[in-house]
């Protein structure tokens, strides 16, 4: 059976454990959430099935709220100073407290001084439910998720942040063990070798999880469960596949348009008004969940064929083989009762649409270096002798943005694998990039990516890549994110243990595939359908940040690799041009250092 994802997992878990759990017949409630909780919810769990389970309202912790003293209230909040403190505050005084009662479920562990503080503090007297529900993560789509933490980028890599790094590792470290707890996932940990903090959040990693293992001696238990692999990466494993133009659709749309919190907003012209329409690209509408992993030539072709299937089966005719967008404001009138799934369809002709144009004025142009510089050989496989030749008229040509150039610069330098600050400056110099973001180039070096280099120094060797020459990939779509290589390898064995070191004893050979047993053999038979997934995962963090097609990855190794499953995971997702904003950002020690 497929997987059925981390969203619904989560889902389920917050309906079951939390809001069913208090739910009693004929009483509402009030649910005061905190900002983790209340993405974790919205990205998982339906108004609507809220509401049906006796829940009135939902408010912020953080924000004024109006006393419900006839309400008990559901408190699913982040173990926070902040948000402990505001509970306290609730019930501080008895003839005027905010709720009739409190439900208090932390997303995860309550350190010890804030929950002795909330036992003596007068709320203790009210609270009738306490207890951690172990989800500290979003589910972001079924095979990703994000700690929720972009900040967690400057306080690893910018010099300015180093005093807030540990207790950022905590926390991530907390996080990441209750992702595990959710997947009763029990996984060897492991880590890349070349960068020192690895091996520390890793192994805090392995300590949180022995402490959850401890408590629940059946996690990470069934068939083949042993073989699953936490596999922790900082970001500069592969500095390549956040800055190239991606012409997968997801990827694409994501770096090229200004979709924000995953809402795409477009003109639609209708007869003589225009009116702006905004459509959030999620993993309800089955369509994007078909196409959003397409290369961008067969998106808008494969629109014009399920919306041909779909109009054969109602009976009406489309014409050609390309549908545009007045074809199907033509069909809507005609027939108005299939107005949902034709601007379903009408969304994904416009993004497309929306995305060709980009690419047709520039980005085609880059593409072309960018795969030649990224690969270090052209279509044809050859080496590329004089990779300045290719990227020279990109730098002098007006029309390219100044952060296209970086990323080509960029591109160029981890060809080379660093290069001298006289070659830098020329390339700034050519390329008119001014001072304030020259920077993102020489930010870069703070992720530990060579870049400005001695001219006498002997350069590190390039990582020998898969040959991936079976596979069939577009001339402007050759290069394959590092993270596949690394997820197929955990998944064959292959993963090289000296660059990808294990925490603690627990090595492969420990895990031989036993024999079914008789005890454990049939425990799927009663579980709930959530729980299916017999099979092993191979589970990615990347400290600092997660692109889209590498998102992409974990879906691809999931489909070819039949009993594994691929989840990868950040701190955040980011697009190239978030990154680039970041890596800008590094250098300005702020004034207010937030927690």
């Amino acid at each position: 059976m497929a997987p059925i994802g981390l969203k619904a997992v989560v889902g389920e878990k917050i309906m079951n454990d939390v809001i069913k759990k208090v739910k009693k017949k004929g009483e509402w409630k009030a649910l005061i959430v905190d900002q983790l909780s209340m993405r974790m919810l919205s990205s998982c769990c339906k108004m609507t099935d809220i509401m049906t389970e006796g829940i009135t309202i939902v408010e912020d912790i953080l924000k004024r709220r109006e006393p419900l003293p006839s309400l008990e209230a559901i408190y699913l909040i982040t173990p926070t100073e902040k948000s402990v403190h505001t509970l306290i505050g609730d019930f501080k005084d008895p003839h005027s407290a905010k709720y009739k009662a409190a439900h208090v479920f932390f997303t995860d562990s309550c350190p010890d001084p804030l929950f002795n503080e909330l036992v003596k503090s007068r709320a203790s007297k009210t609270i009738k439910t306490l207890t951690e529900i172990n989800i500290a993560f979003l589910p972001y789509e079924s095979q990703v998720y994000s700690l929720d933490n972009p900040d967690a980028f400057h306080s690893f890599y910018s010099p300015h942040k180093t005093q807030l790094k540990n207790q950022v590792m905590e926390r991530l470290a907390e996080q990441l063990a209750t992702l595990c707890a959710t997947l009763k996932e029990y996984p060897a940990v492991r880590y890349r070798g070349e960068y020192k903090d690895n091996a520390t959040l890793a192994q805090l990693v392995q300590d949180k999880l022995d402490a959850y293992k401890a408590d629940d001696p059946t996690m990470g238990e069934g068939p083949d469960k042993a073989r699953s692999q936490l596999i922790i990466l900082d970001r500069a494993f592969d500095p390549v596949s956040p800055v190239l133009h991606e012409l997968t659709f997801q990827a694409m749309g994501y770096d090229l348009l200004p979709i924000e919190n995953d809402v795409y907003k477009y003109e639609t012209s209708g007869i003589g008004d225009s009116r702006e329409k905004e459509v959030l690209l999620h993993e309800d509408d089955d369509l994007w969940v078909s196409l959003r992993h397409k290369h961008i030539a067969e998106v808008s072709q494969e629109v014009t064929r399920q919306l041909k299937d779909f109009s054969a089966s109602k009976r009406m005719n489309t014409s050609g083989d390309k549908t545009t967008m007045r074809d199907l404001s033509q069909m809507l009138k005609k027939m108005p009762q299939y107005q949902k799934e034709l601007s379903k369809y009408s969304t994904h002709l416009q993004l497309a649409e929306d995305c060709m144009k980009h690419y047709q004025g520039t980005v085609d142009k880059l593409c072309r270096v960018e795969q030649d510089l990224a690969m270090g050989t052209d279509a044809e496989g050859e080496k590329i002798k004089d990779p300045m030749r290719a990227i020279v008229p990109i730098l002098l040509d007006a029309n390219v943005t100044t952060y296209d150039k970086i990323r080509i610069i960029l591109l160029y330098i981890f060809l080379k694998n660093g290069i001298t600050e006289e070659n830098l400056n020329k390339l700034i110099q050519h390329a008119q990039i001014p001072p304030e973001d020259s920077e993102i180039i020489t930010n870069m070096a703070h992720l530990g990516v060579p870049i400005v280099t001695d001219s006498t120094l002997r350069r590190g060797k390039k990582l020998d890549r898969k040959e991936r020459v079976s596979e069939q990939t577009y001339q402007l779509s050759r290069w394959t994110p590092l993270v596949k290589d690394i997820m197929e390898d955990a998944i064959e064995d292959k993963l090289d243990t000296k660059h990808y070191p294990y925490i603690s004893t627990r090595s492969s050979a420990s895990f031989s595939t036993t024999a079914v047993s008789a005890r454990y053999g049939h425990w799927h038979k009663n579980k709930t359908p959530g729980e299916y997934r017999t099979g092993p995962r191979v589970m990615v963090f990347i400290i600092g940040g997660a692109s889209f097609s590498e998102m992409r990855c974990a879906y691809e190794v999931t489909q070819a690799n039949g009993k594994w499953e691929a989840v990868i995971g950040s701190t955040h997702i980011f697009t190239p041009t978030s990154l680039l904003e970041q890596l800008k950002a590094m250098n300005k020690p702020d004034e207010e250092v937030t927690s």
